[in-house]
């Protein structure tokens, strides 16, 4: 059988990994190397630079659910590598903010929400519910789509919140425009579920909308 001509390149990317860290490569060649663990006789530069052209960022990649990437004709196999790749990085952030006070830890929390929901294709708000010491009860998704009908948003949360004898909570939700600045609707978001949950003794810490053009805390911003 005749030697991969890729091994001695992929060598040394390996080499520079090890000894440079993740900053050492590209987001083209470490998607080249996650390429290559799945189809190894095979160049993934081209590839790799044509999947992140298509997608924006390494982020949107391997964010893209399995359909997604499916239509752009890759194989169960790439697929697969990828999405352990996202759940290996996702895990990774989460063991981050377990079973420790969340306001206390506010920029390992900002960087798994921003892994987890930045590069998502559509809206989707989660709440994080917190006990009286800030430790996590719950993080749940409650609804995908805007924040538009406020009064309906606010009585699905504050009953979740009261289900789960909750003290506190942190809204996050995303921007698939890529922009974080909060809109108007955000913003009275915000004030009405504010306002209702203090008359149940459930403090809303923050607000944090994410998106990949960063992340903004609306209490950061004096909008709580």
């Amino acid at each position: 059988m005749a030697d991969n001509p890729n091994k001695g390149h992929r060598a040394r990317l390996r080499m520079r990994l090890f000894e440079g860290g993740e900053k050492a490569l590209h987001d083209h060649e470490l998607v080249e190397y996650l390429l290559a663990l799945a189809i190894p006789r095979r160049d993934t530069k081209g590839l790799a630079k044509e999947l992140l052209a298509k997608f924006g960022d390494i982020g949107r990649l391997l964010g893209a659910d399995a359909d997604t990437l499916r239509r752009e004709g890759l194989s169960e196999g790439v697929i697969g590598t990828l999405k352990i790749a996202e759940a290996s990085a996702r895990r990774l952030l989460e063991t981050k903010i377990e079973g420790r006070p969340l306001l206390t830890n506010f920029d390992a929390l900002g960087d798994y929400l921003q892994a987890t929901m930045a590069h998502r294709a559509t809206e989707e708000v989660r709440v994080l519910f917190l006990n009286a010491k800030n430790m996590l009860i719950a993080n749940e998704a409650m609804w995908t789509g805007s924040v538009d009908e406020s009064s309906v948003h606010v009585r699905e949360i504050i009953a979740r919140a009261i289900a789960l004898g909750a003290t506190g909570l942190i809204l996050v939700h995303n921007h698939p425009s890529g922009d974080p600045q909060p809109s108007p609707q955000d913003i009275c978001l915000t004030r009405e579920l504010t306002d209702a949950a203090r008359h149940m003794k459930i403090a809303v810490h923050d607000h944090v909308i994410v998106a990949g053009g960063g992340r903004v805390s609306l209490r950061a911003e004096g909008l709580i």
